[in-house]
Parts: structure tokens; sequence; C-alpha cells
């Protein structure tokens, strides 16, 4: 007779907004624990739909009504929900994006907004390639690509130090794109270097010998699922103006382009930037003009809904400057 463990549905969201010009996360914290995204079971009693119970439980549990909602994907790996001994229910946590603009209201007691490249720095390119890549992810990728492992699940594809070109960029001839968030995660995850494998009991864990920590740590597979929320926007935006979900209802073209910068984690030319912008639709001017920019007045725009109903594809397709 087969045994079969009991399934739970864990529902959890990545809830971003744009503070002081960073990239914001919710996160729940308690005593002596790692930061975790806000989550709760679903229970098809008390909540009809997935997408019901998700906001039921982060209005619960944060006092936030959420706007801007979508599925990224279901996350079903055994053990990478840890439990003591993994004899526990087998947790499918289906994971969410929200979008939600700079509230001044605080989150109840107990949450707080983090920066979300406090836990993966790597991927903040804003201001030059980060130092803990040179100094401590590639250094440690590149021995581990060295070893030689019989249960590589990926080498009849591609063998690690090509996926190290791919998703870290290693060579000369490789760029750094910045929507592969969470192949860099799943790598470090792999590598051992993620705290989490530590903590799953990973077996690559054994290469190393004073690991610092390498980005904040977070329960479960939250960082996991924070990856690939940034997966999802930054590859998002170029295709769909989610973008002005970030945004209060009138803001200046800096503004706009400061923000778009913050989610991709790096700069683009400012006017090639504007013309884009302007070309495409997306914003109309309101006739009024920001005083807080420091210099001179600056227009203030706003997202031109028509354009949803114009075109298909609408974002900001934008090349680093």
């Amino acid at each position: 007779m087969i045994s079969q463990a009991s399934i739970e549905i864990g529902l959890n969201a990545a809830i971003v907004s744009v503070r002081g010009g960073q990239p914001h996360i919710l996160v729940s914290r308690e005593a002596d624990q790692w930061d975790a995204l806000p989550y709760g079971p679903f229970t098809p009693i008390d909540h009809r739909t997935l997408d019901i119970g998700l906001r039921n439980w982060v209005r619960e549990q944060t006092g936030l009504e959420l706007g801007y909602v979508e599925q990224l994907y279901t996350f079903g790996d055994r053990g990478r929900h840890a439990q003591p001994d993994d004899t526990g229910s087998h947790i499918v946590s289906v994971g969410y994006l929200a979008l939600i603009t700079e509230d001044p209201l605080e989150p109840l007691e107990g949450t707080s907004f983090a920066r979300w490249y406090g836990f993966l720095p790597w991927e903040d390119w804003r201001n030059g390639k980060p130092s803990i890549l040179t100094e401590e992810i590639e250094p440690r990728l590149k021995r581990w690509a060295a070893q030689m492992d019989q249960d590589d699940s990926h080498a009849s594809v591609l063998t690690r130090p090509e996926r190290l070109r791919i998703c870290f960029a290693m060579d000369e001839e490789s760029n750094w794109d910045e929507e592969k968030v969470l192949e860099r995660y799943e790598l470090l995850y792999e590598a051992g270097l993620a705290a989490e494998a530590k903590r799953d009991g990973h077996s690559a864990v054994k290469l190393w010998d004073d690991l610092p920590q390498l980005g904040r740590p977070m329960q479960f597979d939250h960082r996991r699922v924070l990856a690939t929320a940034m997966s999802r926007l930054r590859g998002k935006l170029k295709y769909r103006p989610v973008i002005f979900e970030l945004l209060p209802v009138s803001f200046t073209l800096f503004e706009l382009q400061k923000i778009v910068e913050a989610i991709l984690g790096h700069h683009v030319h400012k006017q090639n930037f504007r013309r884009l912008v302007e070309n495409a639709g997306l914003v109309e001017a309101t006739g009024d003009v920001s005083t807080q920019t420091g210099g001179r007045p600056a227009k203030l725009f706003r997202f031109r809904r028509d354009v949803l109903l114009e075109r298909p594809s609408i974002g900001v397709k934008m090349k680093g400057g």
C-alpha cells in the first residue's frame, strides 16, 4: 500500500512599493526568525478563490487592501518548505506579485517594509557592478563549477560554466540579463551559497567554510518567491504599463525614470527614455508643475489609461544608459 502525504496550499505575496527611490517589499518579522512574506493557508471553506484568500490574509496580517495582484508561480518542491525531519504535510506555495503606491499609513505591528535589494544585493547595478559579485559570489561559483557532480541534473543540457556565463555573465562576451533573477538565486542555492540551502541540508554547503551571508535570507521558500516576483516585474514593465501601479496619480518624468531604474537595477538613458514614454503616448500632461524638484519647476504627468484600449503591448523597452 502506497502512503501519501497530505498536501497544504499556502498563499504568499511579494508586495512591492517604491519608497525614497528604493523598491521595498512588505515582510513580517518574529523574534529570532528570518523575514517572511505575508502568507497563510488557502481554506476553500472560507475563501472562494485563491485571490480572495490571499487578499484576506494580507488584510489580516498587514492592514493593507491590495490593488494590483497577479499570480506568479506554484512552488511545489519537496524540502524547500523546511519541516523538522521532513515528515509534515507537503506544502504547495502559490506566489503572487502585488504592487502598491507609497502609502503614508504604516502596516500593522510585526510587519514592515524592507528594501528588496537587501535580500538580493547582487541585482542592483545602479552604482556599478556590486562588489559582492566580484569579491564573494563569482570566486565561489567558479570553484563550484569546477567540481564534478554525478547528480547534476542540468549537465545534459548545459555545463556549470555555461550556466554561469548565461546567468552571471562571467566572461567578457556575456551581458548581464536583469530578468534572470530567479535563475541566479537558484544557482546560488544549488551551489550551497544561499543560507536557505544550509537550512535545508543541501549537500553543496559542505564545500564552504566561513561563508558570509549573501543577502538576507527568508523563511521557507520566500526568497525564491521574491526572486520570481523581481524577474516578472522587470520583464513585464517592458511590455505592459505596470510601472504606473507604483506611482501616485501625478508625477514628473524624472520620478518615473527613477522608479523604472529602481526596478530594473540599472540606469537608463534620460533623453531616450523621455522620448519613448512621450512618443508611445503612455503619459499626458496634467497642466500643473511640481516645485519639489530642488531646481526649476517640472511638469506633472499622469498615466494615459486610454493607451490600454489602443494597442495590446505597451511598456518601457529601454536599454541601459
